[in-house]
This record gives structure tokens, sequence and C-alpha cells, in this order.
């Protein structure tokens, strides 16, 4: 089998059944899945979903000192854009567009390590890239880790019970697995050592380097406006590492099919472009199912793409050397002769692609 079939650990209630249909679980089959996953007292291999959802549970504190001390409207204001439209297109630009799908390249590691800790760490590289490279392969079909047609909670928890990676790689099939987190340059593990953790990440490392993250953030935001803006802009980063879950069902259709002819040209899933990511985050999803490793996705006037604007902005400065922008392509080969079929009466639905 091919590795990026195996190389995430499959939940016990299974990816698909004896048809090949997509288990669907109840809800107290995910919640015992994932409080199996989150028990590193039980495996200490569980660390990173551990991990995971501990970075939540420790800027839990910001949320409730924010609302508890330092409320106010303009704060508020504030944290909006900070998680919404900074984070968001952090996560665009870091996580998705460079670490997974090599969209642009960095002149040095200056500008790759600039880049990554550009905001308040919520996420580790590992858990997005290793399976959002799976998603791609297996979106919207069984064992595609957020399948949205496997409900809110399949998708919600998914960091958890769906995307750690297997246990039992071999040293070959390891060596493949790690190799997709090369372009993000984050330490990895021996095979020994992914034996003994279950990862490919390094846990002194991932927390030593997300400990020293939010050390400068919040001395920097201290030092620009005190423990008010700091506790404010740490708990829009929690709301941020929420909501960011939640983003595959809704991107997704929620399992059912939502895609607009005409707007959604890639039929191969049920992904769609919507505005509020779209224009917070530069995340017109179907754009980028069509086109996953382009670095622009805004394709369309109306399409903002800050992810977009900030890759093209160290490009003329000289830390991005190169990029992949597809929308002369997407408009030549869809958007185009979608107007000009339908002008002429003969347009079907899906648009050109599905010709």
């Amino acid at each position: 089998m091919a590795l990026i079939d195996i190389v995430l650990r499959p939940p016990e209630y299974g990816w698909q059944d004896d048809q090949g249909a997509l288990v669907v679980p109840s809800t107290g089959q995910i919640f015992r899945e994932f409080a199996k996953r989150l028990n590193v007292f039980a495996d200490k291999r569980n660390w990173l979903v551990f991990s995971s959802w501990m970075m939540l549970v420790l800027l839990s504190p910001f949320f409730i000192l924010f609302f508890v001390k330092f409320f106010s409207w303009p704060l508020v204001a504030i944290g909006f854009v900070y998680s919404m439209v900074l984070m968001g297109s952090h996560g665009t630009v870091w996580y998705h567009r460079y670490s997974t799908h090599g969209a642009f390249t960095f002149r040095n590691a200056f500008w790759r390590i600039l880049t990554q800790n550009l905001v308040v760490k919520m996420v580790s590289e590992e858990v997005y890239v290793v399976s959002h490279l799976v998603h791609h392969k297996k979106s919207d079909k069984p064992g595609d880790p957020y399948n949205a047609h496997g409900g809110f909670l399949y998708c919600f928890l998914a960091d958890a019970v769906h995307q750690p990676i297997a246990l039992d790689l071999t040293e070959k099939q390891y060596k493949g697995a790690s190799a997709f987190m090369k372009r993000s340059g984050i330490a990895t593990n021996t095979y020994a050592q992914y034996q003994r953790w279950g990862s490919i990440s390094n846990p002194a490392a991932l927390w030593a380097t997300t400990l020293l993250n939010w050390a400068f953030w919040y001395t920097a935001f201290f030092l620009i406006g005190g423990h008010a803006l700091a506790v404010t802009l740490f708990a829009s980063a929690l709301i941020w590492g929420v909501g960011v879950r939640t983003f595959n069902f809704e991107g997704h259709g929620k399992g059912k099919d939502r895609r607009v002819d005409g707007y959604d040209f890639s039929r191969r899933d049920m992904s769609v472009n919507q505005y509020w990511p779209g224009f917070v985050a530069g995340e017109w999803h179907n754009n980028h199912h069509l086109y996953a490793s382009s670095a622009r996705t805004g394709f369309l006037r109306h399409q903002i793409d800050f992810p977009f604007y900030y890759i093209y902005l160290l490009s003329l400065v000289g830390g991005v050397t190169k990029f992949t922008d597809s929308k002369q392509h997407f408009m030549t080969n869809h958007y185009l002769p979608y107007l000009e079929a339908k002008k002429a009466g003969t347009a079907v639905s899906g648009g050109p692609e599905a010709l």
C-alpha cells in the first residue's frame, strides 16, 4: 500500500466498513476515541495530541482574565483582527501553502523562521501537515481525517482522533513520513525516538520553541500595550485555536454538496469557496483544491487574499525567491470558458471542468 494510505493512525471504529463505505461513528465512539488519544499516562506516545489540547488549556486563563479585568470594545476589535485576519492568514501562509504544499520558497532559514513565528503558536506542524496531505488524496472519502460526511465532531476533534501518525511504521515508512516535514524545518525524531514517542516531532523541541514563541510575543505585546493588550491577543489566539478546528466541516459543505456552478470549479470533492474564510484568511477553499500548490487562491477580483499579499511582499524584498501563481491558468482554463459557455447558453453544471 502507498504510504499515504497507512501514515495515519486509524481510529478504533475504522475508516470504512467491509463494503468500503465511510464509517460514521456515534458521538460516544468519537468521545471515547478522543479520551483514549489524550491519555498520555496510559501511553506516552499520545504526547502530541495531549500537547495540542494542553496549549488550549494553558491559554484559557487569558480568555477568562480578559473578560474579568480588561474587557473593552476597542480591545475586542483588536483581538478580532488579530484572531481572524492575522492568525488566520498566518495559518494559510505557514501551515497550508508553505509547510504542506510548498507553494513558495524562502531565500534562507531566517525568512522561514520569521514567518513561522509571526503570531502566537497554537498548532504543531506535524499534526497539520501529514494529515492535510492525506486529506487532499482522499477528500470526502473514507480515510480523509476530517471528512465532513462524518459530522461536526468527526472534524472538530480530528486532530486527536484522526490526525496522529501511525505507531507501527517501518523504518523506511517513517523516513518517508518524516520527509513530509522537511520543508517546515522542525526538529524531527530518529526512528528509535519515533518508536518511543510515536511522532515525527521531537517533544522537547516542540515545547521549547512553543514556550519561546509565547514568551517573546507576550513581552512584545506588553511593551506595546501593557498586560491589557497582551492578555487580549493571547485570548484571541485561543479563539483561533478553537475556531480553526471547525473549518474543514464548513469548508466541505457540512457533508452536503453546496458547490455553486461558475464559482466552485473543482468537482473532485465537496470543497466550497466561502466569503468569510476567504476575506479574512485567503482561504478560498475550492480554488485551493483546484490548485493546491498555488501561492494565490484569490483568483477573482473580489477574492481578497492576504496570505498571497504577504508572500508577494516577501518576494519584493528578497525573502521569497519563487512562488507559484495559478490565477492566469484558472482564468484561461476555467472562469473565462465558463463565462463564454454561459453567454452561449451551453454552460454545464460545474463549469468547463465537467465537460
